[in-house]
């Protein structure tokens, strides 16, 4: 068995059990308890799991995040007015990482006028929006699909992000705060939102002003480390200033109350 096919099926385990145990593992897999404790150190660094005395549990809120469904219709003229913002920002001839999530959505909608675009995304959903844009080269990259996002995750979509670089990247949030951070629910994700800022000139998250002041499990990275934070201007007075405090760079949507 390959290594990451390895740490693939313990991260697997760990959705159904919320501990494991070194010694378990080694039988389980029949390696040494030196390759279960490596494994275990690669995953907690990866955000996949946090080490305990004899083995592993589980890092991240796997149940807890509102289905895409729910997330698709909530904030809806939000998500479109910051997406309209962030749109802007990309300019032709651009390579562009693009998350998944129903805010970034709604920024690959508004792509069709650009040129000589090079687009590496991990949701199904933004490839098919992209299909009939003519400046647009889409790649998706590999991986174990999540069906209710209709994304894809892993380690094999790791290892493709890897591969390359890119001009800007367009990173959802599942919460954000002062202290914690961008944040997710899901630690696979997290670890790709985080490569995907990493490996990218300039990243621009965008997320509507609900998900503020929430922290989900799985840290992404502090603020200062992304390049553009586009949110709506439903956003309190209070955390506004806190942002402008920490030197946060932010573009605000207008939005109607009515509409929020």
């Amino acid at each position: 068995m390959m290594v990451h096919e390895r740490r693939s099926q313990i991260v697997e385990m760990l959705k159904h059990e919320r501990t494991l145990k070194v010694n378990s593992l080694v039988s389980e897999f029949n390696v040494s308890i030196e390759t279960i404790r490596r494994d275990l150190e690669y995953l907690e660094e990866n955000g996949f799991l946090k080490r305990v005395y004899g083995g592993a549990v589980r890092q991240g809120a796997f149940s807890d995040e509102p289905s895409y469904d729910t997330r698709e219709v909530k904030n809806l003229e939000a998500k479109k007015a910051i997406a309209i913002e962030a749109a802007k920002l990309i300019e032709n001839g651009d390579t562009v990482f693009f998350d998944i999530g129903t805010t970034c959505l709604e920024v690959a909608k508004l792509l069709s006028d650009k040129k000589d675009l090079i687009i590496l995304t991990i949701s199904l959903m933004i490839a098919k929006e992209l299909t009939d844009f003519p400046g647009c080269r889409v790649f998706v990259l590999g991986g174990e699909l999540r069906q209710g996002e209709l994304s894809v995750s892993g380690f094999l979509t790791q290892d493709n992000l890897n591969l390359f670089y890119a001009d800007k990247a367009i990173i959802g949030a599942g919460g954000i705060t002062i202290e914690s951070g961008i944040t997710d629910y899901h630690p696979e994700e997290a670890s790709i939102r985080r490569l995907m800022i990493g490996r990218s000139k300039y990243s621009i998250v965008v997320c509507d002003s609900s998900k503020f002041g929430v922290t989900a499990m799985n840290s992404i990275c502090p603020l200062d480390a992304i390049g553009v934070l586009v949110t709506d201007n439903m956003i309190s007075k209070e955390m506004k200033r806190n942002l402008k405090k920490a030197l946060i760079p932010m573009i605000v949507a207008p939005v109607s109350p009515d509409t929020h």
